[in-house]
């Protein structure tokens, strides 16, 4: 089974899937008003809680998930300092569970942030109680959130008080925090092609950043298709769109549930400063002076793709 404990993971407390992924696959339940456990339970396979490789609940309780895997997270952070032992937590989150529910003037959303705010209190107090604080690394990232019906906020990077405090704009992904960590404990890396860069300029210095690109597949890649977007700096490039099940609410409807898969020649072209929802193109006719910039994406697109190599998919191994 493909878990964290096959992973390099030595403890795993968690939903093996996407928790939309059991018979509430909608999402539609939240506490108090609507029960997450009813109707659409019945006759189907409910979400499991796993604990390492053992199931420890099912139907996974998703109102006491969060203090579940906080007091989870708190108990390993103080076993492992009390032991002396370097350790790395993955922490990701969920949602508003009893305790925050209608608490907060912005609906559900406002319920799990007001809930998650807590937890990252309670995770930071548990390092300073500990000791490790002012030697732990804590980053805090998310993506730009699911999909557009689901109404979430962008993502970002937060750090601990002993890294340089300031705002960068320097591009960086999640793909880096593996190589950058590497670099700060001088471990070696694989030797192998990694997706991510070291990011300790950044972090330390303020400095600019190694990674200049970031390349978009779709969640089913190929090579007949190659790259779906590209991303340079500030302006990302489309050069394929199609449909997903939740994007109704945009205003594009290359990007609606029966819009189907979509060629661009030109490219789309964004900039995601100015525009990051992605809601005006800029390569049209009547903005010629983005023809540099798509053309210096396509030259580092073709890069990428000429020492790309497809290998065999691992999902059912």
């Amino acid at each position: 089974m493909f878990l964290p404990t096959h992973q390099g993971f030595d403890h795993y407390l968690g939903v093996p899937y996407s928790h939309d992924q059991g018979p509430c696959w909608n999402l539609t339940c939240f506490p108090p008003d609507i029960k997450c456990f009813g109707f659409c339970d019945v006759g189907k396979v409910t979400v499991p809680l796993m604990a390492n490789e053992t199931i420890k609940q099912q139907p996974v309780s998703f109102p006491d998930l969060e203090k579940t895997y906080s007091d989870f997270a708190t108990g390993f952070i103080s076993s492992s300092a009390s032991r002396n032992q370097p350790f790395f937590l993955y922490y990701p989150s969920h949602y508003a569970g009893k305790g925050t529910a209608g608490k907060s003037p912005r609906g559900p959303f406002g319920d799990a942030l007001m809930e998650f705010d807590d937890t990252v209190g309670k995770l930071l107090q548990a390092l300073y109680q500990s000791g490790v604080y002012n030697n732990t690394f804590v980053f805090f990232t998310a993506d730009n959130g699911p999909e557009l019906m689901r109404m979430s906020p962008r993502g970002e990077l937060w750090t601990a008080e002993v890294i340089r405090p300031g705002v960068t704009h320097e591009l960086a992904s999640i793909l880096d925090i593996f190589p950058t960590i590497a670099a700060m404990a001088g471990a070696k890396l694989p030797r192998v092609q990694l997706d991510g860069v070291d990011m300790s300029d950044i972090l330390f210095s303020h400095g600019p950043s190694k990674r200049k690109a970031v390349f978009y597949y779709p969640t089913d890649p190929s090579e007949k298709y190659g790259l779906f977007a590209v991303r340079v700096g500030k302006y990302k490039a489309h050069y394929y769109t199609r449909g997903a099940t939740h994007s109704g609410t945009t205003p594009d409807q290359d990007c609606h549930m029966i819009a189907f898969l979509k060629h661009h020649d030109p490219p789309l072209l964004f900039d995601l400063e100015a525009d990051p929802s992605e809601n005006y193109n800029l390569a049209t006719p009547g903005h010629p002076e983005y023809q540099a910039v798509l053309q210096m994406i396509q030259a580092v697109k073709v890069e990428f793709e000429e020492g790309m190599v497809f290998g065999e998919s691992q999902v059912h191994r």
